[in-house]
């Protein structure tokens, strides 16, 4: 979210540039945050508040009393440069709040944000009637009581973008808190003339600005005075099979099934990823190396469903690793997305660290959400972290009952990543043998189910992730449907002793 080439906006990512995307109930969203960074013509007062370390913290409404009603907590964030974002972290990882990040339709240039050269950001801010359109939405708004709300200060206050996500909801009986991002100035009253904007039943909480420089411990300190319910949060890699989704440790949330597009055709591709869509599965696995990349960013383009409910990961194959920042660019080209949810590195190699540093950037530049790893297991994790400053959020490893890893996927989960299995029904010259294990057709005709199901579900009650291949709609619409039953402990442990510590490919 910070990708400058001049001294102004070099000055503009300290101050924080509001940046844009969108995640929740569904991962996803391009970066952001932080307000319109003030330029060299910043006034010297301003300057001067912020060498000194001035901070304004005024009451954001008339009701400052503590969001103790219960329910659960959304933080809707808006942000450019990655500030606001930061913070909006934190907060999710400190509650296990859900996310969404609100993105501009007609997303904001370097040069829409340049302070006082009349530009599109000046002339928003100066119209109080102006209204830019969000892509995307949130997802049944009615099932969060709290909700905090981040944005960046633009001329000393919201970004009009921040009205229009206001008035397009009934916020009523909504605790609102409100947190902004600024190089010097307070929340002021930014906060107090947003609440015109909603129903008088809301109840504003008091805000708090954070300065660039803001740590992670003043947002836990903060979260902590405000007494928020404790029922509903949510750790970090726990499954939600009501929602089907996983909280990862970047803040955003996954899909826990989806659809592998190794071997797929483009035309395959665009006809399996439509079936997926349209049976309600959100999470497409691609590569570099799979050769489809361009057809999986077609299929999501020319469907109905909306960007931001849709989790794209793809990986960087170890001959990319020495130019890793252009082989970024280039799968987002290639896929023709503002955004990609999940890159991984395919397996290690040499450059690996260099190339995850880069993707490292690519978090911090807004290309890319969260990353991760495939096919690292416990010596190779232990070499690599110390050598990195993102947690990865995801390790993808060859999992299914003949090759289980139960000794790897602990050890992964210990770390607070989450866990996804490739080949879960066995891969390729194995899928027919592994369907017809004695023990899993019996559990299967137990519960009325396929084979297929029954592994996939022996899969997520293990808390891991599964994204088996199909061209088949049939099939893609059955790999969906795992949540009409549940394998009782007897089950999970017949089909762990089919472990055979047999795997199916070299890596």
């Amino acid at each position: 979210m910070k990708r400058f080439i001049t001294f102004v906006l070099l000055i503009c990512m300290i101050t924080g540039l509001a940046a844009c995307g969108s995640v929740n109930a569904e991962s996803s969203s391009d970066s952001g945050s932080d307000a319109i960074s003030a330029v060299e013509s910043q006034s010297e007062a301003e300057s001067e508040a912020e060498e000194t370390g001035a901070v304004e913290e005024e009451s954001s409404g008339e009701d400052s009393g503590s969001a103790s009603s219960g329910g659960k907590l959304l933080v809707a964030y808006f942000s450019c440069t990655g500030t606001t974002e930061q913070i909006a972290r934190w907060i999710i990882d400190e509650t296990g709040a859900d996310s969404y990040e609100i993105v501009a339709e007609d997303p904001y240039t370097e040069e829409d944000l340049a302070y006082y050269t009349g530009g599109r950001a000046d002339q928003e801010q100066a119209d109080d009637s102006a209204r830019p359109a969000i892509s995307g939405s949130v997802e049944d708004i009615g099932q969060y009581d709290v909700i905090f709300l981040g944005y960046p200060i633009w001329h000393g206050q919201a970004p009009r973008i921040i009205s229009t996500f206001l008035e397009s909801y009934d916020f009523s009986d909504v605790t609102i808190i409100p947190f902004c991002t600024s190089h010097s100035s307070g929340i002021g009253s930014s906060a107090e003339n947003l609440h015109d904007l909603c129903s008088d039943t809301v109840t504003w909480m008091e805000g708090r600005r954070f300065s660039g420089d803001a740590a992670e411990s003043d947002v836990v300190e903060w979260i902590d005075s405000l007494d928020l319910p404790e029922s509903e949060v949510r750790s970090v890699s726990e499954f939600d099979f009501e929602t089907k989704t996983v909280l990862l440790n970047s803040g955003y949330e996954m899909p826990i099934m989806g659809l592998g597009t190794y071997s797929l055709s483009d035309e395959e591709c665009a006809v399996s990823i439509a079936a997926l869509l349209e049976a309600g599965g959100r999470l497409i696995d691609t590569a570099y190396m799979y050769g489809n990349e361009a057809a999986v960013g077609q299929a999501v383009r020319d469907s109905d469903v909306s960007r931001e409910e849709i989790f794209v990961i793809t990986k960087l194959y170890p001959n990319q690793f020495d130019h890793a920042a252009e082989a970024i660019d280039e799968a987002l080209e290639k896929m023709g997305l503002d955004y990609i949810d999940m890159i991984l590195l395919h397996h290690p190699g040499d450059g690996d660290v260099e190339a995850y540093l880069a993707l490292e950037q690519a978090v911090a530049d807004g290309k890319v959400h969260s990353i991760g790893l495939s096919n690292w297991y416990v010596e190779e994790l232990e070499e690599f972290l110390p050598q990195v400053n993102i947690t990865p959020a995801l390790v993808q490893n060859e999992i299914h009952p003949y090759y289980q890893e139960n000794d790897v996927i602990p050890y992964i989960q210990s770390l607070g990543i989450v866990v996804q299995g490739w080949y879960p029904l066995g891969g390729r010259g194995h899928t027919a043998e592994l369907l017809g294990d004695e023990t899993i057709s019996a559990i299967a005709e137990a519960h009325e189910v396929s084979s297929a199901q029954v592994i996939l579900r022996w899969n997520l009650q293990k808390s891991v992730v599964v994204i088996p291949g199909s061209s088949d709609p049939d099939h893609i619409r059955e790999n969906l449907d795992l949540f009409g039953f549940e394998l009782t402990d007897e089950e999970m442990e017949q089909i762990n002793e089919l472990d055979r510590n047999e795997k199916h490919d070299w890596y």
